[in-house]
């Protein structure tokens, strides 16, 4: 079961990675932050059952800085709901 899971995490982190540089969605996006969280807490799930401390270490961080892209985008909004000013 181990293997569809790693290939359905990666495969989320990986074609919002392409179509950011292919210049199709914005690194802001929910579109690349939202599969980006999801796989990559898909992926430190499986290493940590796994015991793959390294890989667990890094998608992890992973998903921590995704989550940091998300309240960063959360914070604008909310200050742009606040103040009227535009935000990008």
């Amino acid at each position: 079961m181990s293997s569809p899971l790693q290939i359905l995490g990666a495969v989320s982190i990986l074609v919002p990675f392409t179509l950011v540089q292919f210049k199709l969605v914005q690194p802001e996006s929910l579109a690349y932050l939202l599969p980006n969280l999801g796989g990559s807490a898909l992926l430190a799930g499986v290493a940590f059952d796994g015991g793959d401390w390294g890989f667990l270490l890094l998608e992890a961080c992973w998903a921590i800085v995704t989550v940091g892209g998300l309240l960063k985008r959360v914070r604008a909004r909310t200050q742009h709901a606040e103040t009227g000013v535009a935000t990008r």
